[in-house]
């Protein structure tokens, strides 16, 4: 009995073992099979920074404003007689525009020249009789006050036809005609817009820790949605002398050259002002650099500690200002350093890569698709 019971172990042991055994020999043979079936190797491309001249700007949001611009309006209250313009139409100063019925005020003017003749006829009369004596300096004086009063009246009348007769105040473009022939006026009731176009400016705000940056006579570039890609120039022409309590900005103003009227008065513009030009700036593609909470980083490509081996470095950075698809870096990164600049979250510190032959795990560096690294981008139509 003692004899089965040993048998029955030794053979469920036995069986226990070639198990055990055809196990480990199946987790060998993955094991060994594994690198053969590994993720293909991440692909990076890379960039050698250099330095550079670089043109630091201000960005904003701008308004464009006339230099001169109202809304032409009467100040007296009358109907429309004449109309002298057409809608749209460019005008010089002093162009007729709108005549108001001033048959009232002729009748009134015929009246006073009536009464300066009567005048101007008895002052010659009371100047001879005071010559012969036969006349007295009162009366001489009195005659010549009339004379002065009536001239007087005259001339008011005059100015009153002349306020009823609304012509272009400065050279510009009309707007659309706001009234009709025959329409009573009150007092301001406007006419039609009048805005001048050449030149025209730009008003732009400015966070304060930009103020010691700006001065008179600094360039100003702008572009505007509806009139294509083109970028107008200009400069700076007046600086604001208070800063906006409210939001800590400072408003500036451009003048901006627009001989062609592209421009208009109330159009918002994007506006970049040039700051004064850099050199030996370290810029590389913002798709470079690494975005975290507890640093900026980025990866560097740099010799292994195996002869022909590479491996990637990870170096923090500060950031400086941007420039299109370019970032400055002001320290982590020196001239000649080959940064990585796509496929950085694929990357560790100290992870190998490779140039010419794979290595174990490698990260492929692909140079031939580069991510844009444009000081001036003009990304296409959508």
């Amino acid at each position: 009995m003692w004899k089965r019971l040993f048998i029955m172990l030794v053979t469920v042991e036995l069986v226990i073992a070639g198990l055990a055994l055809f196990e480990v020999n199946k987790i060998m043979t993955a094991m060994s099979e594994g690198p053969k079936h590994a993720p293909p190797p991440p692909a990076v491309t890379t960039f050698v920074a250099h330095a550079q001249k670089w043109q630091p700007t201000l960005n904003a949001i701008g308004s464009l404003k006339s230099i001169n611009g109202v809304d032409v309006s009467t100040d007296l209250p009358g109907i429309v007689s004449e109309i002298a313009f057409e809608s749209g139409a460019a005008v010089k100063k002093g162009d007729l525009l709108v005549r108001l019925d001033t048959k009232q005020e002729a009748a009134q003017l015929q009246s006073a020249e009536a009464r300066r003749q009567l005048s101007v006829v008895n002052l010659a009369r009371q100047r001879d009789l005071l010559a012969k004596k036969a006349a007295s300096q009162s009366e001489y004086d009195t005659a010549a006050a009339q004379a002065r009063q009536d001239q007087a009246a005259v001339e008011e009348t005059k100015a009153l036809i002349a306020r009823k007769t609304i012509v272009a105040p400065f050279d510009g473009v009309l707007g659309i005609r706001q009234v009709d022939l025959g329409q009573f006026l009150n007092a301001g009731t406007p006419i039609v817009t009048l805005q001048s176009q050449n030149p025209i400016h730009v008003e732009f705000s400015v966070p304060q820790q930009h103020i010691d940056e700006l001065a008179l006579g600094g360039q100003v570039r702008l572009k505007a949605a509806g009139v294509g890609e083109r970028e107008f120039e200009g400069k700076i022409s007046a600086i604001n002398s208070k800063v906006d309590e409210a939001t800590r900005n400072l408003l500036v103003e451009g003048t901006v050259p627009n001989p062609d009227g592209r421009l208009r008065a109330g159009m918002f513009v994007d506006v970049r002002v040039l700051l004064p030009e850099q050199s030996g700036v370290i810029a590389i593609p913002g798709s470079a650099v690494n975005y975290a909470p507890y640093g900026d980083s980025v990866f560097t490509v740099a010799t292994g500690t195996t002869e022909g081996s590479h491996e990637a470095i990870q170096h923090f950075v500060k950031l400086g200002p941007t420039r299109g698809d370019q970032i400055a870096v002001e320290s982590g990164v020196k001239e000649g350093d080959e940064v990585v600049t796509s496929g950085v979250f694929k990357l560790r510190s100290h992870a190998p890569v490779t140039v010419e032959k794979p290595v174990a795990q490698p990260v492929i560096i692909n140079n031939t698709v580069q991510p844009g690294n444009e000081s001036n981008p003009k990304p296409p139509e959508t």
